[in-house]
This record gives C-alpha cells, sequence and structure tokens, in this order.
C-alpha cells in the first residue's frame, strides 16, 4: 500500500490559517489595528474603499521594522512576543499567535513599507497569495504602511460568501470602535471612499465615546471606578433613563483588550434590576485590569473569549462597582418621609403674591338645576361608530372555500354573528372571542405585525407614500455604522411614510413619519428598526424591501402588556382576517389558535 499522508504546501497551509483567522474584511482591520498598537504608534490612520474588498490601508507612526523583521513578518508563527510556552500566560500586547500577516498575505495582495526611526531608509514588500514579488529600499516615514487589496482575489468562493458593503464596513466600524475605545491616548482616523468618517484626538476615554457615539453622550455617562488587590474596574455606564431597545454599546475589556462574555453581561443587568424599563438594555464601556497570570486569552482565534481562575470574583466586583455608582448618582428620585422638616402648614390669610391677599375659592352652586329635565340628546354619530363592524368576518373564510372539507373546518372557527361580538382581552396580550367550534385565541402583538407588514409591503410595491407631518420635527443622532445604514434605508423609509433629512455624518432631522404612528419615542423606533433590519440580514436571506417592511412593523406593532379598547380589537381582527396570510406572523409563528368545546370540557374535568 502506498504511502498517503502528505504535508500542506506552505500557500495552502496559510490560507486554511487565514479561514480561521481571517473571516471578513473587519478581521483584516482589527489585526492590523492590534499590529500598530503593539508597535507603541500614537497616531493610526485607516482607509478603507468598498467596505475593504478593494482596499484596506493602515498607515502608523510606530516603531517600524528592520529590513529581516520586515519580511519575517509573514512568516508563519512568527512573533516576537513569546519565547517559550509560559510566555501565553503573561500576555499584554495584541497580537502574539503570529499567524496574522502570514494569513492575510495568503489571501490577498499585500504591499508593505516600513522605516525604523533611527534608519535613513526603509522597506519596501509586495507578496500575492503568500508569494514574494519583490522586496526593495524604499523612501518613507518612519513607521508602517500596510495595504491590502483585493482580498479573497485567490479565493473566489469565501469572497462571495461576503456580505453587503453595508454590512461589511458595519463590521468594520465595530472593530473599530473596540480599539479605538480602549486607546484614547493614539488618535485615530477613518476614512471610506474616500470621505472621511472619524478623526479622534487623543484624550480621555470620555472624550473618545462622545467622539465615537455623539454628543448626546456626554451627560448620559456615570463614572465607574472600583479597585481591589487582585483587579481593577476602570470605565462609564450609561444612565438608566437612556437605556437603549438594542444591545449596541456594551463594551467589556480585559486588559485593554475586548472581550465577550455572557456571565459578565449578567453582572451588569443585574445590577440595573428595576431600573431600566421594559426591554431595554444597558449601555456600558468597562475595563478590567487583572494579572495575565489570572487568565487565558488564548482559547479563541479572534481571542475575544478569555478564562478567568476566578470568574464568581470578577463577576461580584462588576456588580458591586455599578452597583455603587448607581446609587451614588441617584438615579431614580426618592422623597424621604423620615426628615421632619417639612410639616405644612398654610395660613390662607397670611400668604400674599404681588401685595394681594389670596384667598379661598368659592363655589357657586345652582339650586334650581334637575338634571332630568333637560336630557342630553344621543350623539347618533358616536352611537355609529360604537357599533362593532362585523361584515370582514367572511373575507377570510369565503377566500378558502375550495374544497368540501375546508368548508367545514371554517364554519367552525368562524366567529359567531351576532349583534354584537363579544371580545375579551388576556393579560392585555390576547383576545378571546368565541366561534361555532369553541374559543378563537388570537395572539394581539402577532396579529398586529402581520397588518403592518402586509401594508407596507403594498406600500413599497406601489410607491404609495402616506405621512404626517411632526409638529416639532425631532433630531437624532446614531453611531457611524448605524448612520450609514439610514442612509442607505432612506429612499425606502420615504415611502413608508417617513420624512428624513440628514445633517451631517451621523445627525438625522425627522421631519415625518409613518400615518398612524403616534406617541413614539422616534430616536428609540428608529434604534429598534436599525437593529432588527441588521438581525434579519445576517439571519435571514431577505430582499431590502422585505426586511424593511418586516423590521418597522415589528417595531410599531402593539405590544404584549398593551390595553386595547373593543373596538381597537374589533378592529384588528376585522384587518386580521383580510390579510392575505392571516394565520401566520411574517416569521412563520401561528398567531391563533381555537380552543375546541371539547377541549374546554376535557379541561374542566381535569380541574
Amino acid at each position: 500500500m502506498s504511502d498517503i499522508i502528505k504535508l500542506l504546501p506552505d500557500s495552502v497551509a496559510n490560507q486554511i490559517a487565514a479561514g480561521e483567522v481571517i473571516q471578513r474584511p473587519a478581521s483584516v482591520v482589527k489585526e492590523l489595528l492590534e499590529n500598530a498598537i503593539d508597535a507603541g504608534a500614537s497616531q493610526i490612520d485607516l482607509v478603507i474603499r468598498d467596505a475593504g474588498k478593494s482596499l484596506i490601508q493602515l498607515t502608523d507612526n510606530g516603531s517600524g521594522m528592520s529590513v529581516t523583521d520586515a519580511r519575517m513578518a509573514f512568516e508563519r508563527h512568527a512573533t516576537s512576543k513569546i519565547n517559550k510556552a509560559d510566555d501565553l500566560f503573561a500576555i499584554r500586547t495584541m497580537g502574539f499567535r503570529g499567524e496574522a500577516l502570514a494569513s492575510i498575505a495568503a489571501i490577498a495582495q499585500v504591499e508593505l513599507k516600513t522605516r525604523t526611526h533611527d534608519s535613513e531608509y526603509g522597506t519596501l514588500i509586495r507578496i500575492e497569495g503568500s508569494v514574494v514579488k519583490s522586496q526593495e529600499v524604499n523612501v518613507c516615514q518612519p513607521g508602517t504602511s500596510f495595504s491590502v487589496k483585493n482580498l479573497f482575489f485567490n479565493v473566489p468562493a469565501r469572497r462571495n460568501f461576503l456580505k453587503s458593503p453595508t454590512a461589511e464596513m458595519r463590521h468594520i466600524l465595530e472593530e473599530f470602535h473596540r480599539v479605538s475605545l480602549i486607546h484614547p491616548e493614539i488618535g485615530f482616523t477613518l476614512v471610506h471612499n474616500d470621505k472621511e468618517i472619524f478623526y479622534l484626538m487623543s484624550g480621555s476615554l470620555k472624550q473618545r465615546i462622545v467622539a465615537l457615539l455623539g454628543n448626546v453622550y456626554n451627560e448620559r455617562l456615570l463614572h465607574v471606578s472600583q479597585r481591589t488587590e487582585t483587579m481593577s474596574v476602570e470605565g462609564f455606564i450609561v444612565k438608566a433613563e437612556f437605556a437603549r431597545k438594542t444591545r449596541g454599546e456594551q463594551y467589556f475589556f480585559v486588559n485593554k483588550r475586548f472581550i465577550k462574555h455572557p456571565y459578565l453581561h449578567h453582572a451588569v443587568e443585574n445590577a440595573y434590576q428595576e431600573l431600566l424599563p421594559r426591554d431595554s438594555f444597558p449601555s456600558y464601556f468597562l475595563h478590567i485590569e487583572i494579572d495575565p497570570s489570572n487568565i487565558d486569552i488564548n482559547i479563541h482565534p479572534t481571542k475575544t473569549e478569555v478564562n478567568f481562575q476566578d470568574t464568581r470574583l470578577v463577576y461580584a466586583v462588576i456588580h458591586a462597582a455599578i452597583k455603587k455608582t448607581l446609587g451614588q448618582f441617584s438615579l431614580s428620585p426618592r422623597l424621604d418621609f423620615d426628615s421632619g422638616e417639612a410639616e405644612l402648614n398654610v395660613d390662607f390669610g397670611e400668604i400674599s403674591r404681588a401685595g394681594r391677599p389670596v384667598t379661598r375659592p368659592e363655589i357657586t352652586v345652582n339650586p334650581e338645576y334637575n338634571p332630568f329635565t333637560n336630557p342630553i340628546p344621543v350623539n347618533q354619530e358616536w352611537q355609529k361608530k360604537q357599533e362593532i363592524p362585523t361584515e370582514n368576518w367572511r373575507l377570510f373564510y369565503e377566500r378558502q372555500k375550495t374544497k368540501e372539507e375546508q368548508s367545514e373546518a371554517e364554519e367552525k372557527t368562524r366567529p359567531e354573528r351576532h349583534e354584537v361580538v363579544r371580545l375579551l382581552q388576556i393579560q392585555n396580550s390576547f383576545i378571546i372571542t368565541p366561534v361555532k367550534s369553541g374559543l378563537l385565541v388570537i395572539d394581539q402583538y402577532l396579529a398586529h405585525w402581520r397588518i403592518l407588514y402586509e401594508r407596507y409591503m403594498k406600500q413599497l410595491d406601489t410607491l404609495r407614500m402616506g405621512s404626517q407631518q411632526e409638529l416639532f420635527p425631532q433630531t437624532i443622532q446614531l453611531n457611524a455604522g448605524d448612520a450609514e445604514l439610514l442612509v442607505n434605508l432612506l429612499p425606502d423609509l420615504m415611502l413608508l411614510g417617513f420624512s428624513i433629512e440628514t445633517m451631517g455624518s451621523r445627525t438625522f432631522v425627522v421631519n415625518g413619519t409613518p400615518e398612524g404612528v403616534t406617541d413614539r419615542d422616534i430616536t428609540a423606533m428608529i434604534e429598534h428598526i436599525l437593529e432588527m433590519y441588521k438581525i434579519n440580514q445576517t439571519d435571514l436571506q431577505l430582499s431590502s424591501k422585505q426586511n424593511l417592511a418586516r423590521s418597522l412593523s415589528a417595531s410599531l406593532a402593539v405590544k404584549h402588556g398593551q390595553q386595547l379598547s373593543d373596538s381597537e380589537m374589533n378592529a384588528l381582527i376585522d384587518q386580521l382576517f383580510a390579510c392575505e396570510i392571516p394565520q401566520l406572523a411574517p416569521d412563520g409563528t401561528k398567531l391563533f389558535n381555537t380552543l375546541t368545546t371539547e377541549q374546554i370540557q376535557q379541561f374542566i374535568k381535569q380541574a
């Protein structure tokens, strides 16, 4: 039998490693940013084209590399951070695996210009698909400049799996946020398609948060600080009343490295308990300093997950720190009933205003008035409005009469025809109405979601706009990723009834909203729409219009817990059974069911 095991060529091995390390353009951005920080840069400039597919160029003023180091940097497992295995448990730098540049060079066209500060000339290296095309002396500035062009040019299958430019740019912005937030002492710039997105000057952490996320955060942040013998927690949390409807601004850092840790996130949420509005999430920017020997950061290729030796201790310190901050700043107003200083004794004869005495109000009564002599006439129009329309109940069932069996089934679930349809709302979430076969139970949120979804899809298909102007236009400010997404969605949002103007790169003015949208927090509503759109874009294969209609309808549908009047319940049910697909919500969830008379009888017997 011939031998079948063989060593892979370096080019193939590098592409396999690239599959772990370089998943999308944002992965390249992350690795290059971390290398620049490890090089001691005080200024980092990032230029992006076509969301990183065509070009990712990073320039820093760090230490630079010698001729030999410049060439060695592209070899696998080449690193200046580790000499022995024990060094893995004393890591304080960002990159240490020695796979990043080799992986990038395996799937892109890379150009490196670098020069140390004590050298007169620098080095220029060009590599394509792990093959060195040229290496020569070059005149350049001290520091390093990486140009990564045509990512995945030799792996077309990987390139085809990249998301839309908007989605890929959002991932790049997230990586940029993660690195720049924890390094406020470094200046950063970000340019995308010749448009400057960020120009960040060095400063404090609070200044960096405000520069990245907007001036509105200046008044929302609360400082957190807690130190123990083994660790410290520093950073900021956002006041509970400004909690977002999405999980956007949640950042944990350990020794200046961004991490994801659900258990520690629970510590934050638990500290906010009973302070957060319904369906809201706290925002935080917390940095944990701990002895590197007490953590293991080498458990994931992207280094976003860590293991702590004593996770419960870290949990307790974070929870206590946030509880302390929330208590110190007295986020919820309180009345002190024990002070004993506010005894109220009012003498109306002694109180005066502008020289005039304040007198008690006098009540005049007409003793001759008889409410039964002139009865108030009944408003016939009002009475007509209160009559509950039931004629639309047939629409759904008549539409389905194609077989005799279906007709019989529909007869059992059709609401009974009475002069008044009796409706019952349970827990302000479910609507119950009698049908011939028993009781029909309808989920009010899912039903309204279906109604709005079909309405908005028709508006987008027919290009029919319906908008109501805001009496007082509202200004909203979004982070860079959400702002870019909103700009791309503006044409379709206009068809749905929104009137939104751009006022700068991340500021918008909302002049109008879709018809029927009242008493809504417009900022929270738009943030929720954008978050739903991003989730659908990631998890589902939907067209842009389907995604937007689904996101908007999910945001505006009546929620569980919202009380409805009889007329509102009747209108909702009429509109539901006039829909094309009344039995399912837009996500495929069944939105109503029937409790048969037999099931009810069986339940009573078992009780």
